[in-house]
């Protein structure tokens, strides 16, 4: 399935990419990730998510496919199985990098091939899901490049439960219903 996603972070380009560019800085901020090895642009790691009474646990592995510095974009193939059931999740990542305002927008689009129990959760939760993923990914960014300039730790995304998950993707998708119904399209975009 295909998801795409935007987000904007009140840092220049340039800035962000750079933060982007270096794995240890970009894995803290995925929620429920947590990076186990690095080797050049090949990595392992965990990720664990609750999305209402199901939490999974994905262990795998991916690779930095093509970074364009002058085009500010990344792709990264990646994939994983349940550490303890028979799911699997596959993902081709592609993210732009591009200046809006006095900051920067991340537009990120993913090739999502899930298996197993969380698959059953079809493609508009899934996706709503990763929505609520991306904007707590995109603040965790912005809060650490502040950090940085102030010379402090990194943190990482701050934790969510799988009810909050659950609540601001039922959020996302009342919003999409009720806007196709007024046909306010920009309303259920953004």
């Amino acid at each position: 399935m295909l998801i795409e996603n935007e987000f904007e972070i009140a840092s220049p380009v340039d800035k962000v990419w750079d933060y982007l560019y270096d794995m240890n800085n970009l894995v803290p901020c995925v929620p429920g990730a947590e990076l186990t090895e690095l080797n050049g642009e090949q990595f392992k790691g965990l990720v664990t998510s609750k999305v209402g009474p199901v939490t999974v646990k994905f262990g795998g592995e991916g690779e930095v496919v093509s970074r364009d510095a002058t085009a500010r974009r990344i792709e990264v193939d990646a994939s994983g199985a349940e550490t303890k059931g028979k799911g699997t999740a596959v993902v081709n990542l592609v993210a732009q990098l591009s200046p809006s305002g006095k900051g920067s927008k991340v537009s990120v689009r993913m090739d999502l091939t899930l298996s197993g129990p969380i698959a059953q959760f079809g493609r508009g939760m899934v996706a709503d899901v990763m929505a609520v993923i991306m904007k707590s990914f995109g603040a965790a960014i912005e809060e650490n490049i502040g950090r940085l300039e102030r010379g402090e730790s990194l943190v990482g995304a701050r934790a969510t439960s799988g009810l909050a998950i659950g609540i601001n993707a039922a959020k996302i998708a009342l919003r999409r219903v009720v806007g196709r119904l007024l046909g306010i399209r920009s309303w259920y975009e953004s």
